[in-house]
């Protein structure tokens, strides 16, 4: 909810609640570990501190994908994104991972839209297909597999396609030439995708993209290497110059201690 807040004062369209981003902050790799209920504690959270839209992962749907709509839905979440994988599921850039049939993933999409339909319509559901680098696909067939199946979903309900693990800008832009509708892009550090900027994705003609745990690995970062100076150095002092203020954190959460508060 902070990095939230900062994400609106830094003038962001949206706020994106990462799947892996949130396993890795409580100390799990994102296998599928975390639960529903993880999912709506964290969403509530972040839905109260900033108004800005926020999308959420919701990895295969918590074997409950009508449930967790709604959940999603009372948590004040604006929409979310349901991948085909098999459970348990895998970071989309790792080796390793399979996906379901596409008419199973089809049939999830419907019971999600009726769900979506019967609480609150403007609700947005995004179909993620892992079809490629899905180890249980022809690697000669996955690209056209993920647009078959970006296709297939969007007949089912999908207001829009997350096509996950793309391999080139020719990709991109092929998957955007063959598949109509919104477009989510994916860009994420030390996986499949080459580094390309959202004004690049949006003259691509991808309507989202999101930068799912790249606040978290930088976070990571700085905080190992704050560890390391204050084990090395014994106090803070030379950190100090990278940290925000306590003032600076309290015009964040709109705090007003009166005096002092430095």
């Amino acid at each position: 909810p902070f990095v939230a807040k900062l994400v609106v004062r830094a003038g962001f369209g949206g706020v994106y609640l990462s799947g892996a981003g949130l396993s890795n902050s409580l100390g799990v790799p994102d296998t599928g570990i975390l639960t529903l209920k993880d999912f709506a504690y964290a969403a509530k959270f972040i839905s109260k501190a900033v108004k800005l839209p926020l999308l959420a992962d919701a990895d295969t749907g918590f074997d409950d994908i009508e449930k967790t709509v709604k959940v999603y839905i009372e948590c004040g979440v604006s929409g979310m994104h349901v991948e085909d994988q098999l459970f348990p599921k895998r970071c989309g850039h790792l080796e390793g991972k399979e996906v379901v049939s596409a008419e199973e993933m089809e049939a999830k999409i419907r019971k999600a839209v009726k769900a979506r339909d019967s609480v609150k319509k403007d609700f947005f559901i995004i179909a993620r297909t892992d079809a490629r680098g899905a180890v249980n696909i022809n690697e000669k067939n996955q690209f056209d597999e993920a647009v078959s199946r970006g296709k297939a979903y969007l007949k089912a309900g999908a207001d829009a396609i997350f096509p996950e693990s793309m391999r080139s800008v020719d990709e991109f832009k092929k998957y955007r030439s063959s598949v109509t509708g919104i477009l989510l892009a994916n860009m994420t550090e030390f996986g499949k995708t080459p580094f390309l900027t959202a004004d690049e994705f949006a003259k691509l003609g991808y309507q989202i993209t999101i930068f799912p745990v790249t606040i978290f690995r930088y976070l990571a970062g700085c905080t190992a290497r704050g560890l390391e100076t204050l084990k090395k150095d014994g106090c803070q002092k030379n950190m100090v110059k990278d940290m925000m203020t306590r003032g600076d954190i309290n015009k964040v959460l709109g705090y007003d201690p009166g005096t002092g508060g430095k």
